[in-house]
């Protein structure tokens, strides 16, 4: 049949051929690929072409592009981590609520922490035990500082201050090599004789436990004079260390401050709170009981602690439980101060509402006072319009019987107004109108004087200067206006003046009645009918 054997079985009986009809169409599609290819590239050369005279234009774009996406880029991670903006510059490393980057989102919550420097002090040794998070720590500030200056804005709070550093230097974890011939400490060695040739003034150094891999006694007096050398360069420095000797060395050097983390010495679990100021214990002893250590391996080795550091223990543990004593004495304070705060507010809102309705009583009670006076004001127009009818007919009265006439007209259109004032009942109080000054003394207890008791009609008050309202004044600025509208109403030549004092203490009155009485204009006074106020307004009738 003719073709290619590509290829045959085990067995030899079977053959794999490709007839030849098969390898002619396998060269037509491959030639058709090949001018596909072709065509394709010379649509891209053209596209290419027309495109070249924009190039420069087409760089700065995917440039501002690239820019714009690394903008947005920092923006999302800041508002993930809750981060703010640190103040940069000549400042002191204070960073409030840090948080190390790479922790953040895993399973576990992170533990902020507050570290700051005053101005006089370069170095923080941090110790304490194992897995307390010292290194952590360290790791935390240098990345929070080379996140600030590379321009991403680090998980950390408000009122934080980073310090732009010229150099950052560090020595975490162990660098042995066994084709570089060298051990922990040679490692670490050589690591240290690089920061301190490099190190100086605005640089971080992070050195991750510090004098270890040696002697204890060799080891802390090598890491001793590192750390006040550095000290004395005024080069930013955190260390972690479990050497006794350099918990000693910050009372010792001024610009060293010692620093831990606190652990629950109970549950023997770290709690990753920063603790500056105080030396932390290592609890190495404590933490192999809990592992199952045996127990007359723990007594040989805790009588083989010298007594230096075993009184240093001792030290420390006793601040530790004043210092847990005294925050739990502050938390019961906190506690305290926020339940009188809510108490305060409770009142206060409290205050507010009695306020809120006091001031509606009074605005209510403000527009029914209104509407009433605009109700009496109305009614004594109407009538005043019959009273001065009748009080005309009287003047022209040539006779006795026209003149009795009249005054039962005007007694006819006080009774017509006070049935309406009532509602229409037709009854008047009891008490209702005038009644002399001698009346009134008699009924308040008042010696009298000889004049007349015959009781006058309750008389219509003329709207405008014949009134006057002395309500929620003192006596002295009462008394006053008094005095004008009485020298008004005399001028203005009206019978009568109504002067409105309430009831109140019954001092209002009581200075309204002094000043009526000495003044030899008032005829007469009394109070006014019950329609028309009563005792709370007096009425005095003005000689001619």
């Amino acid at each position: 049949m003719g073709g290619i054997v590509h290829d045959e079985s085990a067995t030899r009986a079977t053959v794999f051929v490709e007839p030849p009809e098969a390898i002619e169409l396998g060269n037509e599609l491959r030639a058709r690929e090949a001018a596909e290819q072709r065509e394709v590239l010379r649509v891209l050369r053209e596209l290419t072409d027309l495109l070249r005279p924009h190039r420069e234009l087409l760089a700065r774009s995917l440039e501002m592009c690239v820019a714009f996406d690394d903008l947005c880029a920092r923006a999302r991670y800041a508002v993930i981590v809750n981060g703010h903006v640190p103040a940069i510059g000549d400042v002191t490393l204070t960073v409030r609520d840090g948080r190390h980057p790479l922790l953040l989102g895993g399973e576990r919550p992170v533990v902020p922490f507050d570290l700051v420097l005053e101005g006089d002090e370069w170095t923080v040794l941090v110790s304490g035990p194992n897995t307390g998070g010292k290194t952590v720590l360290i790791k935390a500030v240098g990345l929070l500082s080379l996140l600030a200056q590379s321009g991403v804005i680090p998980p950390i709070g408000p009122r934080s201050a980073l310090p732009v550093f010229t150099g950052i230097f560090a020595d975490i974890g162990d660098k042995q090599s066994i084709a570089e011939s060298l051990s922990t400490f040679s490692a670490h060695t050589r690591t240290l004789r690089e920061i301190l040739d490099g190190a100086g003034p605005g640089s971080l150094v992070l050195l991750d436990e510090i004098g270890s891999g040696t002697d204890p006694a060799e080891g802390g007096a090598l890491a001793s004079a590192t750390l006040r050398a550095l000290t004395r360069r005024h080069a930013v420095t955190l260390a972690t260390t479990h050497l006794g000797a350099l918990k000693q060395l910050a009372a010792e050097t001024v610009g060293i401050v010692n620093a831990s983390l606190q652990f629950d010495a109970e549950t023997l679990t770290p709690s990753y709170r920063l603790l500056k100021g105080v030396p932390g214990r290592s609890y190495g002893l404590a933490i192999a009981r809990r592992l199952g250590v045996a127990a007359e391996v723990l007594a040989d080795a805790e009588r083989s602690v010298p007594d230096a550091e075993r009184q240093l223990d001792r030290v420390l543990a006793d601040v530790e439980a004043r210092r847990q004593d005294v925050e739990k004495h502050a938390h019961e304070l906190d506690e305290r101060e926020k339940a009188l705060r809510e108490e305060r507010e409770g009142v206060s809102r409290r205050g507010e509402d009695v306020a809120e309705r006091e001031r509606s009583v009074r605005e209510r009670e403000r527009l029914l006072d209104s509407a009433a006076r605009e109700q009496a004001r109305s009614y004594l127009l109407d009538a005043r319009k019959t009273v001065e009818q009748a009080l005309a007919q009287a003047r022209a009265a040539v006779d006795e019987a026209t003149a009795r006439e009249a005054r039962r007209l005007v007694e006819e259109a006080i009774d017509k107004t006070e049935r309406e004032r009532e509602g229409g009942s037709g009854k008047r109080e009891e008490g209702s109108g005038w009644r002399s000054l001698e009346d009134l003394k008699r009924a308040r207890g008042v010696p009298t004087l000889p004049a007349s008791h015959l009781p006058l009609p309750a008389p219509e008050i003329a709207v405008g200067s014949t009134e006057i309202s002395l309500i929620g004044m003192r006596a002295g600025e009462a008394e006053g206006e008094l005095l004008r509208a009485l020298d008004a109403a005399i001028a203005a030549d009206l019978p009568y003046l109504r002067i409105i004092h309430g009831k109140g203490t019954g001092a209002l009155r009581k200075m309204v009645h002094e000043v009526l009485g000495q003044d030899r204009r008032v005829r007469r006074f009394g109070f006014a009918a019950a329609n028309q106020g009563g005792a709370g307004a007096t009425v005095a009738e003005l000689k001619p």
